[in-house]
């Protein structure tokens, strides 16, 4: 049986689950077959397994840092939000249905238990670490009769629990407190520790403080943690895209359009590493400007997010700049939005059974109502965009996406090859780019994680600007396990670690 560990919150976007991914790393270096957990995520950058089932991007991250292969029972139950106050449910990595919050809360979230407890004997039979990740506040008394991620796991497991509050956005003493407060006392005997998170300044003139929270809570406060800049570590709830909209002044400029229901905006995280390229995301009221290039993102709802873009005007604003030229790529959703139908028979995404494209590509969209999920491997053949001409093989990434995607001019050309699906042989086109060279799309996420691929497109940009190509200087995913050593190392340095060995160890 595997040793257990709990962080909790005092409430949503508090650090859990980026000190979940830094106690994962930190076990794995120390030599722990450690195993990430989370019961129930709600996300909409989510990701897949090799063996097609989709779970929350955190724990992915975790799986990562702790050396492993994500699997399906680290996150058992995923959210993945709709609109109007409904989210899709993926159970065991598949689609169960769409439920309103209220039809989820009272009527299927301890429907889903069973598969929660399979889950946790699973991970206790092949693990030796288990770093259990809560959701929000532990003290939301309106949810608390159908928790299933937070105390109930908590009494479950009997891991024991660390409570997490945020510092720099104020109030972490009385968040603590009050959250200690409204526990009952078989919980609050949970709480081994306090952590807290994101501190600034001088920690002397913090000490009166935590002295003040053990002697009022019977507590200890277990570590401070400073404010970690630029983590670089995928983060999956869109509250991290607030910190996403500023512009740059480097070379390349890329603006991404941020439509309400954008999912998998990760896609884009190792574009913004390069050193010459910004990546900007253009929310509502935001000016698109004269960006290099554009990218339409994946969305969990297509049809509302090309209304969004119609009717907020930008839209017409993206068709002017494909007029002058400027390069256009949409990924999933966005490769369904440059087309010039999206056809929905099944009702898949609402009761609109078909809607135009932006048309700036002779494509057709179907959706479909059995969603496709898989890790990939692809090969690209001589692809032509702007100037340029890319052939590689073996290149990685993922689908998730319930429809599609045709030409229907011979104007267009496939753009890649997939040759393997959840690690079986197959021989798929995906993707076109259009006569002109000028517009991409694919369903594959994860694309811009190549680095030749990802180097290629960022070359032709910078000719098309008359700027000189470079090699390749970034490599994305030695620069992700840098990442989560330099985390590691902040976070045991500003850990009691014998305390916490201590707790992992008496079990």
């Amino acid at each position: 049986m595997a040793n257990k560990i709990m962080f909790q919150g005092t409430s949503s976007n508090v650090g859990k689950s980026i000190l979940c991914t830094a106690l994962c790393r930190i076990l794995y270096r120390k030599g722990y077959k450690t195993v990430p957990f989370k019961a129930q995520n709600m996300a909409l950058n989510s990701y897949v397994t090799k063996w097609g089932d989709e779970i929350g991007r955190a724990q992915v991250a975790q799986a990562e840092a702790a050396g492993i292969d994500p699997i399906v029972q680290m996150n058992p139950v995923l959210l993945k939000p709709t609109g109007n106050q409904s989210s899709q449910v993926v159970l065991m990595g598949k689609p169960v249905g769409v439920y309103s919050a209220n039809e989820y809360h009272t009527k299927y979230s301890l429907t889903a238990l069973d598969k929660v407890q399979e889950s946790i004997n699973f991970l206790d039979d092949n693990y030796e670490m288990i770093v259990i990740e809560g959701a929000g506040s532990p003290a939301e008394v309106n949810l608390k009769a159908n928790d299933i991620v937070n105390m109930r796991i908590a009494k479950m497991t009997q891991a024991p629990v660390m409570l997490i509050a945020d510092i720099d956005r104020g109030g972490a003493i009385a968040s603590i407190v009050g959250t200690l407060e409204l526990l009952e006392p078989e919980e609050r005997d949970l709480i081994k520790g306090i952590v807290i998170n994101k501190f600034r300044g001088d920690i002397k003139l913090l000490e009166p403080a935590l002295d003040f929270i053990e002697q009022k809570t019977g507590k200890k406060v277990v570590g401070v943690i400073p404010a970690i800049e630029k983590l670089d570590i995928d983060e999956e709830d869109s509250v991290a895209l607030e910190h996403k909209k500023h512009k740059g002044s480097r070379d390349i400029q890329i603006a991404v359009l941020q439509t309400p229901k954008i999912s998998n905006f990760t896609d884009f995280d190792a574009l913004n590493y390069e050193p010459d390229v910004a990546v900007r995301f253009v929310g509502p009221g935001d000016e698109l400007g004269n960006p290099d290039l554009i990218i339409l993102p994946g969305s969990k709802n297509t049809l509302a997010d090309l209304t969004y873009l119609k009717e907020s005007g930008l839209a017409e604003q993206v068709a002017e700049k494909a007029k002058d030229n400027t390069p256009i790529i949409g990924i999933c959703g966005g490769n369904q939005m440059l087309g010039t139908m999206i056809y929905d028979p099944h009702h898949v995404e609402g009761d609109i059974e078909d809607i135009e494209g932006l048309g700036l590509v002779q494509t057709t969209t179907t959706m479909k109502d059995v969603k496709t999920t898989h890790q990939v491997t692809f090969d690209v053949d001589n692809l032509q965009f702007l100037n340029g001409t890319f052939s590689g093989k073996g290149l990685v990434g993922y689908e998730i996406h319930m429809g599609d995607t045709e030409p229907n001019s011979d104007d267009v050309t496939r753009a890649f090859t997939i040759t393997s699906r959840s690690e079986n042989p197959v021989n798929v086109l995906d993707g076109f780019v259009d006569g002109a060279h000028q517009i991409m799309g694919s369903y594959i996420h994860g694309i811009f994680d190549n680095d030749e691929f990802r180097r290629f497109i960022i070359n032709e940009l910078r000719m098309k600007k008359g700027l000189a190509p470079l090699e390749v200087v970034f490599k994305y995913f030695e620069h992700k396990d840098a990442a989560y050593n330099r985390l590691a190392d902040v976070v045991e340095e500003s850990l009691d670690m014998d305390y916490i060995m201590g707790l992992l160890n008496e079990q």
